[in-house]
């Protein structure tokens, strides 16, 4: 079947682009596939694009719920496990009503969590986001430690085709929640197929109160059918009933997997009045031919592409070559930091999605899961393992809920996400009695200078004097300060962002 062969080109382009731009850490995915997120339902909304927004509408009315077996990655990624099911035991699917009195309720939770801003609510139940926890936390260290070896052997032979990527885990909770709900999917996707795609989801639920107006179809032709139930047992949605010959158009996918089963040619993808128990011979012939089964597959491949055009390293610290350095402690903040572009931190709370795109595209590690509860897997800056440079505004390219704006370069040098704090117990020159600096040194703004600590004595240790209305919270000092395990300058966050 043409319809069949075209949904899954188009679904593997899109999975395969997607997963690539999650796991790659060079920045090569985001110039070419950067646009795909941004072609996520939910995301579209939440960043006002009412182009996108528009066309999947215009795409859902036409062809049906072709978004959740073509463009949602975490639908394919159903699809995948479900057809490993298929592997083990095919004709496994039988028909069931529509669960509305899960489907529906799950959706008023979703918006009323999401209007109350109890993200994690929010971040689990959105299906771009779920995916993007489960790729950034389990496939992307797989991809890098099997890019690391590569780089080994590339090292053996003088050759720099690969270069090393530090693997480490930026939050315990973000992983339990990621290993939890790949194998709550990956079961249900098994056994059921798309379970979960029409009961809990609440893209596909809003997506399936359009896809029932739709006006191509899967339709039986009663004369043909043999009632063999074939189409039901190899329906992943679920949602056809061959006894009394009626499909669900809310919950069908539109995969094609029942046409290609049926034996008898008794389904057809078409409109329901081109389709009767009277119909001739004549209008049987062409509506099989290869000619308008392509024509039909070019359209729907068309509006696809035309939805798709529209969204258009460290290694380890050492001293001296001699010995480890402790490692750092983030410091307890009273406002977690965000990054440059989020506005404020009730906007990061209201628009994030918690896909972590941001997190697993940051080059410079600052980006990572937030433990908080009320903000759990959203984005925060911590300065461990390096700083937010001036010059970098890679998160904010590749937001695509609109939770980070886009923002330029030579703006993010005077937006101040917080402000420098002095430590006085940490600091080097006071508890060894040397010099440093380092914080001064490395501040790109200019707001540190180094002062005597004792007004009275310009030869007393000089230590670190901040100018808050100058400092924008980029952390360099924090990461760059020698003292360990806790900084003796470290940066507190503010709430809303302010140009400087």
């Amino acid at each position: 079947m043409v319809l069949r062969k075209i949904r899954i080109i188009l679904a593997a382009v899109m999975f395969i682009g997607i997963t690539w731009l999650f796991l790659d850490f060079t920045g090569t995915a985001h110039h070419l596939v950067g646009w795909m997120p941004k072609i996520q339902l939910l995301e579209a909304l939440l960043a006002s694009s009412v182009l996108i927004v528009v066309a999947i509408t215009i795409l859902t009315l036409i062809f049906g719920r072709m978004y959740c077996s073509v463009i949602c990655p975490l639908g394919i990624m159903m699809d995948i496990f479900g057809w490993l099911g298929k592997k083990a035991k095919k004709n496994r699917y039988t028909f069931s009503k529509e669960v509305k009195w899960l489907r529906y309720p799950m959706l008023v939770v979703f918006l009323v969590a999401h209007l109350a801003g109890l993200a994690v609510v929010v971040q689990l139940l959105a299906p771009y986001s779920t995916f993007g926890l489960i790729a950034t936390n389990l496939l992307q260290p797989i991809y890098q430690t099997g890019n690391n070896v590569l780089a080994y052997f590339a090292e053996q032979m003088d050759s720099y085709a690969f270069y090393h990527s530090e693997v480490w885990l930026r939050s315990v909770a973000s992983l339990v929640i990621a290993i939890v709900m790949l194998i709550v999917i990956a079961v249900l996707a098994w056994r059921n197929g798309r379970t979960w795609c029409n009961t809990i989801c609440p893209v596909g639920t809003l997506l399936s109160l359009i896809s029932r107006f739709s006006l191509l179809k899967i339709h039986f032709d009663t004369e043909k059918c043999r009632n063999c139930s074939f189409c039901s047992k190899n329906c992943k949605a679920a949602c056809i009933d061959y006894k009394t010959h009626t499909v669900d158009a809310s919950r069908c996918v539109v995969c094609g997997n029942c046409i290609e089963s049926c034996k008898f040619g008794a389904l057809k993808y078409a409109r329901k009045t081109s389709i009767t128990s009277t119909t001739s011979q004549t209008s049987q012939t062409s509506e099989t031919s290869p000619e308008n089964g392509g024509r039909r597959a070019f359209l729907i491949s068309s509006a696809l592409l035309t939805t798709a055009a529209l969204a258009q390293q460290k290694d380890k610290i050492m001293d001296g070559g001699l010995a480890d350095i402790e490692d750092k402690v983030a410091p307890e903040r009273q406002t977690p930091l965000t990054p440059p572009g989020s506005l404020s931190a009730q906007n990061m709370a209201q628009k994030c999605t918690g896909c972590q795109l941001c997190i697993s595209e940051c080059p410079n590690q600052v980006l990572r899961p937030s433990d908080d509860w009320l903000h759990l897997m959203q984005p925060v800056m911590s300065y461990e393992r390096g700083y937010c440079r001036p010059e970098c505004n890679r998160c904010s390219e590749v937001c695509p809920a609109g939770a980070i704006q886009p923002i330029q370069k030579e703006d993010k040098a005077s937006t101040q996400i917080g402000h420098a704090v002095w430590i006085k117990k940490n600091c080097i020159p006071l508890t060894d009695g040397v010099e440093c600096g380092n914080c001064a040194r490395h501040c790109p703004s200019g707001a540190i200078e180094m002062v005597p600590s004792d007004p009275d004595d310009e030869e007393s240790p000089y230590v670190p004097a901040v100018n808050e209305a100058r400092c924008i919270g980029c952390g360099a000092c924090e990461y760059l300060c020698p003292a360990r395990p806790f900084s003796a300058i470290y940066v507190e966050g503010h709430e809303v962002h302010k140009e400087i």
